[in-house]
């Protein structure tokens, strides 16, 4: 959420840039159930303070008529406020969760993913002297991909992987992991992008794969509730992305400023209803119910918010450039950086079977947005308790990597190369 003193001191603009993101929130209505909200929390206070003095009064000696009666009318009267506060409070945080976090001035003003700007190219497109293939074509004739049977089993948009396709898969996963746990290596991405953070290593985190309602929604990454897959009976959902179990890790804990930043990486299966998107992507692995990927999460001050945003998509281009997969980067628009982002960037890799740029990684800063909900705070040098502020990207989506090394790496015999980057951790030759 926003701070409310923010909103107070800036409604029109809160109201503008949330119209820019594409939601329409009455922010008149919510400082009148804030101004409401205030008006009663003074009177509780009030009644309060006066039953205190009514008991201090009587301390030690038993209470007349008149003191029984007025510490009566006192509580009934406290009790009637607090349930008129608690009523209001709730319609508040409901109209305060609706509105969105604030995009940075940097931030694309659009309609759409269409209004996306594309800042950047990295390698040249790969130019075959054949007819290049896409993914499933190349998959489904080494037999490492079997989406009829997986249909059997589980329905549409399910996969079984097999053979040197799942080889490869754990080879990524092992790339990922030497480079992002090396300080060397994240000192190197520091240096050629002249940042100023520090080469703190990634912890590598096998998170749960579900999370409670609560947790979820003050993630702020529950909706839309048609994408997500709730467990039947269950106070529990199906994450959608590894950021969703890393980022709540430390819901309700005050961190020391020493022990920031806090820098995960987390490897999730993932699950998405995909709901409204039917015929989209259908052949092959882009776009699945379940699908895995390495996320990196990240806890810092607010003053390092931004730069390690920007470290984060250093790292995201430079495995890309390891892999030398050509690629292309997007600053998204105010209307496509979604609910809780202040700043989103994506990275689009070349695929030669479709002939064009397709997205495979998400970088997000979410300012204090998620850490006001999720109460996850920072304890500074000074003693002054602050919210940290959150960053998640993609460091590779193993599915949609795979596609880009397939259609990039094939040969004109229907063989796939292996990128240089990743013999050192492949099984097979």
């Amino acid at each position: 959420m926003l701070d409310i003193q923010y909103v107070r001191d800036n409604p029109d603009l809160v109201a503008e840039k949330s119209k820019q993101k594409g939601y329409k929130v009455d922010i008149k209505q919510l400082l009148g159930f804030d101004d409401e909200r205030r008006k009663l929390l003074l009177q509780v206070e009030d009644l309060r303070r006066q039953r205190n003095e009514l008991t201090a009064g009587s301390k030690g000696k038993k209470p007349s008529d008149e003191q029984v009666k007025a510490g009566r009318d006192l509580k009934d009267k406290l009790v009637k406020v607090e349930h008129q506060l608690a009523a209001i409070e709730l319609e508040f945080i409901e109209l305060l969760k609706q509105v969105p976090n604030m995009p940075l001035d940097d931030v694309p003003v659009g309609a759409s993913e269409d209004e996306n700007v594309v800042s950047k190219k990295v390698g040249e497109p790969k130019k075959f002297d054949f007819k290049a293939r896409n993914h499933a074509h190349l998959a489904e004739a080494k037999d490492w991909l079997d989406k009829e049977r997986a249909a059997k089993v589980s329905g549409s948009r399910f996969a079984y992987l097999k053979g040197d396709l799942v080889q490869l898969q754990f080879a990524i996963i092992q790339f990922v992991l030497s480079k992002l746990t090396d300080p060397a290596f994240l000192n190197e991405v520091i240096k050629e992008n002249n940042l100023k953070v520090s080469n703190k290593p990634f912890v590598p985190v096998l998170p749960p794969l579900m999370l409670r309602t609560d947790v979820y929604d003050a993630m702020d990454r529950l909706e839309p509730r048609d994408d997500r897959y709730k467990i039947e009976d269950e106070d529990l959902w199906l994450q959608g992305s590894a950021e969703h179990v890393l980022g709540s890790m430390h819901a309700n804990e005050i961190l020391e400023e020493v022990a920031l930043p806090v820098r995960y990486l987390g490897y999730a299966t993932s699950f998405r209803r995909e709901a409204g998107s039917y015929g989209k992507d259908m052949e092959g692995i882009f776009r699945m119910h379940q699908f895995d990927k390495l996320e990196m999460e990240s806890l810092t001050v607010a003053e390092d918010g931004l730069q390690e945003h920007l470290f984060l998509i250093a790292i995201q281009e430079k495995l890309m450039q390891l892999l030398e997969i050509p690629y292309q980067v997007l600053t998204k628009c105010t209307a496509d950086i979604g609910k809780p982002n202040a700043r989103g960037i994506d990275l689009e890799a070349w695929l030669p079977g479709q002939a064009k740029y397709r997205e495979t990684h998400t970088a997000d800063y979410m300012t204090d947005y998620q850490a006001r909900r999720l109460k996850t705070r920072v304890k500074r040098q000074s003693g002054q308790t602050e919210l940290v502020h959150t960053n998640d990207a993609t460091a590779l989506a193993l599915g949609r990597t795979m596609i880009a090394i397939l259609e990039n790496y094939q040969t004109t015999d229907g063989d796939v190369s292996l990128p240089d980057a990743l013999k050192p951790f492949a099984y097979t030759k």
